[in-house]
């Protein structure tokens, strides 16, 4: 096993859990948990901590609130209170708004199946990215997390990685490009690998104790 392979193998074990895991979501080609991906990727878009998002996600979906009809039919105070019970602060309110907002759009535009979104969008990424920034509350960065945990199941999108993926790569020495990266780890550990990166970034030390390892 060359560096490369034994540094990414290291970034799996120690980091490799997936953002839609940890949120509990089973990730399928289905309507409800693209829904809930999408979800995800709308809290994970606001300037929290990222560990908050995915608390806040979670509690949004023990409450029940795990497809496009049951956010829209949710009253926006069991939102806010959803979110506050995750500490999801300081953006509660406007989250609870754009969620059911969001959801109404998915609804009226797309019966609430994303996978209408993958069928307009061609296989090409590009487009992918911008019917995503059609809801409300997903820019760019949910866009590009959207696009990083969706892509085991919509396999024309991989291999998928946003300039967070690469830079944290580049910074214990693996390639920057998204398909030298997927070369490193088998087709179903992509993502792992993807988000571990995005862990390992955000994890105090974490990059110097790979490399010194």
């Amino acid at each position: 096993m060359d560096p490369a392979q034994t540094t990414a193998r290291r970034v799996l074990s120690a980091h490799g859990e997936t953002y839609a895991h940890e949120a509990g979501i089973r990730l399928r080609d289905t309507p409800a948990p693209l829904y809930q991906l999408l979800v995800l990727c709308v809290l994970l878009s606001a300037p929290i901590r990222t560990q908050t998002a995915v608390a806040a996600a979670r509690s949004l979906f023990r409450a029940g609130l795990r497809t496009p009809r049951k956010m829209a039919d949710s009253a926006w105070q069991a939102r806010v209170e959803a979110l506050g019970r995750a500490r999801y602060r300081r953006y509660d309110e406007r989250t609870a708004t754009a969620l059911g907002e969001g959801a109404q759009l998915l609804l009226e535009r797309r019966r609430g199946d994303l996978r209408t979104l993958r069928e307009e969008a061609g296989g090409e990424l590009g487009r992918v990215r911008e019917l995503l920034q059609e809801v409300p509350r997903i820019g760019p960065t949910g866009a590009d997390i959207f696009c990083r945990e969706v892509q085991d199941v919509w396999p024309e999108l991989r291999p998928f990685a946003d300039a967070r993926v690469c830079d944290a790569a580049a910074g214990v020495g693996l390639p920057r490009s998204a398909g030298a990266l997927a070369e490193l780890v088998p087709p179903g550990e992509f993502v792992r690998l993807a988000d571990g990166l995005v862990r390992m970034s955000l994890t105090p030390g974490a990059a110097d104790r790979l490399r010194s390892s």
